[in-house]
This record gives structure tokens, C-alpha cells and sequence, in this order.
């Protein structure tokens, strides 16, 4: 089970002092939470993909390769990279770049985005998201997998013979999730390909990701990946946390009011109550994400939103004090128990390569075998051939 961090980037006032970080101040703070996520021992620290204010992580594998020289541990993921508008051929090549340098300490979360705009601003067409996220996708799997690419689609100029480079390292891609917070098609996507599906998990109420996440499932196990409880599925989730629970409300709750996402809608209370935030002790964070797995099932992955809607970097830091040091390894255990011995590890470069080379390594010797038994060869003959 990993533990981390996502961040939107969004560059929100302080409500309770006015103060608006600047942009620098902002992308800053981002690489300091990054680097204290490995010192709280947590896993995986994820970064959004915007193109408009009043967000600035526009460029995430610049942020990451930043982050992966100053860390040693941590996953460097993305919560959102945009499939629709970015050319895959430069996704293939950046995030293989990525990978070497992070010495394979790189996944991805691809996803259409939340921002209708940006479509025309990348030259793309919004009523074609779907679409564009299966075809670009389905080019990015070819580059990734084959050294030559020969290519012709829909919404962007034919491949020759193409070579993206540099190669993934060891020849392994990195792993890829799919985001979404509503499309069954892109949890179909998931599926089809036996990718991870990652639910958002922040705006709905749990019956509507129990539903994604359990179609997901199906699918999975009916493109023959695995069983459904071997599906790899990830959740987003965030949290607010005090030593005494009224603190933490009343702390939080100027943020709540006026963040952008949220704010001037719904009480804090009928949030938390309609949606996995939850504002209390660690104590209660702990009861209520231990009940995460009884909704989705046994999962891979558990990321919190920590550092949005003004919160200064100070509070934010905290934060991820309480959840390293209190929170994390209690729900560590909790997940631990009773995991049933057939639901995979979260996906690493590490595990990805060991399970290439088996199946390379199987392939060789049916193919050995296949050869001896033509020429009518023992299996000593065959193995000493």
C-alpha cells in the first residue's frame, strides 16, 4: 500500500491574512512539500498539470526532475498528465527522460482534465476528449513498447519508422493509472489495457466511485488481467487534522469557505458528510480512511490533497507531520490486515522489470521446448542445446 501526497498547484489567497503567495513562492513551496513527503516516509508525491490561472504547475516533468534529484525514495507521479492535449510522442519521450534520471522512481496519472479552455488552446476540440484520450493513448503504448512506430490516425500527423528516445529505462514503461472522476470509459481504458484506475475520490459521495471503481473491476478481470480484486485502484482523499478535533474545524473552515473549488457552497459539515474530507483528531482521519478499503475493496494507493485553497506552507507542513508520523502507519497496518495474499503490491519500476524478465524468461523456454520437441529432443538435450 502507498501513501502520499497530490497537489493541484492552485494559487489561492489566505483568507484569514490576505496574503497571495507569488508564483515563485508557490511552485517553491510545492518542491519543499515534495522533499517532506520522503521525510515523513511517505511514498509518492504527485503534481497536476494546469494551463490557467490560478494554477502554475504547467510543466510537471521539470517540477519532478527538480524533486528527483533532491529525494532518494519517493514515487514522482502526476495527479493529472493531460492525454488529450499533449502530443504523446512528447509525452513518451519526457517521461522516459524522467525515468533515467529518477532512476525509475516515475509513474503517471493520465486524464482529460477539468479545464474546457485549454482544449482550443492546444489546438484540440473538446467534444472529442474521449476520443482523443484512446487514440493518444493507444500511440503512447506503441512508443513506449516498440522501437519503430509506424502510425496513422484521427487527430494528429502520421509516424514513419519513428524512434522516441530516449528508450524507457531497462525497457520497461512507466506504470500508468487512468484518472477520472465520472467517465466510465476511461475505467473501461483502464481495464482493456489491465492499467491502474485512479478515482479523484474528492467532490462525490462513495456510491459513485463504488460504482466506477467496481466497473473497473469487472472489466479487469474480464479482459483475463487478473481477478477483480487484483485490479489495481487508487484513491484520492484529503484531510485536516488538530490534536483536538474543534481546532482542526475551526482552523480549516475559513479555508473551506473560500476556496475555489468548493467554497460558497455547501457547509463544511455537509461536505464532510457527503464526501471522503474529513476535518478532525488523527484519531478520526484514521477511522475514517480505514473504512475506505470496506467501499472499494482491497487498493493500492492513497494520496491526500494537503497544500490547497491558501493554506499557508507552515500549516501545510504540519499537516504532513500528523499524517507521516500519526496518521500514515496506523492505516499502514490497518490495510495490512486481513489483505487477502492474492491482491498485488502497488506497481514499481522494480516489480515492473522482475516481472518483464519472467516473462521473458518463460517465453525463451517455450520457445526452447518448442524447438526440442520439433526435432524430436529431449529435455536434456534441449536444455544443454
Amino acid at each position: 500500500m502507498q501513501f502520499g501526497i497530490f497537489t493541484v498547484g492552485d494559487l489561492t489567497t489566505d483568507p484569514t491574512t490576505g496574503q497571495t503567495p507569488t508564483e515563485n513562492e508557490r511552485i517553491k513551496a510545492m518542491l519543499t512539500i515534495a522533499q517532506k513527503v520522503e521525510e515523513v516516509g511517505m511514498d509518492v508525491f504527485a503534481t497536476g498539470e494546469h494551463h490557467n490561472p490560478p494554477f502554475v504547475p504547467s510543466s510537471p516533468t521539470t517540477m519532478l526532475g527538480y524533486i528527483a534529484a533532491k529525494t532518494e525514495k519517493i514515487i514522482l507521479s502526476t495527479a493529472t498528465t493531460l492525454i488529450t492535449t499533449n502530443d504523446p510522442v512528447k509525452i513518451a519521450e519526457d517521461y522516459a527522460m524522467l525515468q533515467h534520471v529518477a532512476d525509475g522512481r516515475v509513474d503517471l496519472t493520465l486524464g482529460r482534465g477539468n479545464t474546457g479552455p485549454v482544449y482550443p488552446w492546444f489546438g484540440k476540440d473538446i467534444r472529442q476528449g474521449i476520443p482523443l484520450a484512446l487514440e493518444n493513448y493507444a500511440l503512447l503504448r506503441r512508443l513506449w513498447r516498440e522501437e519503430f512506430v509506424d502510425w496513422q490516425g484521427e487527430f494528429r500527423t502520421p509516424l514513419q519508422g519513428f524512434q522516441s528516445t530516449p528508450r524507457p529505462l531497462d525497457d520497461v514503461p512507466p506504470f500508468v493509472w487512468h484518472g477520472s472522476i465520472r467517465s466510465p470509459e476511461i475505467a473501461e481504458q483502464a481495464a482493456y489495457y489491465g492499467d491502474g484506475f485512479f478515482a479523484n475520490n474528492i467532490f462525490w459521495p462513495k456510491e459513485h466511485y463504488m460504482k466506477l471503481i467496481s466497473y473497473y473491476r469487472q472489466r479487469f478481470e474480464h479482459y483475463g488481467h487478473g481477478t477483480a480484486e487484483q485490479a489495481i485502484v487508487g484513491l484520492g482523499g484529503q484531510v485536516f487534522m488538530r490534536k483536538n478535533s474543534q481546532d482542526a474545524i475551526n482552523e480549516f473552515r475559513p479555508y473551506f469557505d473560500n476556496a475555489p473549488v468548493y467554497g460558497h457552497g455547501p457547509s463544511l459539515e455537509e461536505f464532510s458528510a457527503q464526501t471522503p474530507l474529513a476535518v478532525g483528531s488523527p484519531q478520526e482521519i484514521i477511522d475514517r480512511y480505514a473504512k475506505m478499503r470496506d467501499y472499494y475493496g482491497d487498493y493500492q494507493r492513497q494520496l491526500f490533497l494537503m497544500d490547497h485553497a491558501g493554506l499557508p506552507l507552515k500549516v501545510v507542513l504540519e499537516q504532513l507531520d500528523i499524517l507521516g508520523e500519526e496518521v500514515v502507519p496506523v492505516l499502514r497496518k490497518e490495510f495490512a490486515t486481513n489483505r487477502p495474499a492474492s491482491v498485488p503490491e502497488a506497481p514499481t519500476h522494480a516489480s515492473l522489470k522482475a516481472a518483464a524478465e519472467k516473462a521473458s524468461a518463460e517465453e525463451f523456454a517455450q520457445v526452447k521446448s518448442a524447438r526440442g520437441a520439433a526435432f524430436g529432443l529431449g529435455s536434456t538435450t534441449t536444455a544443454g542445446a
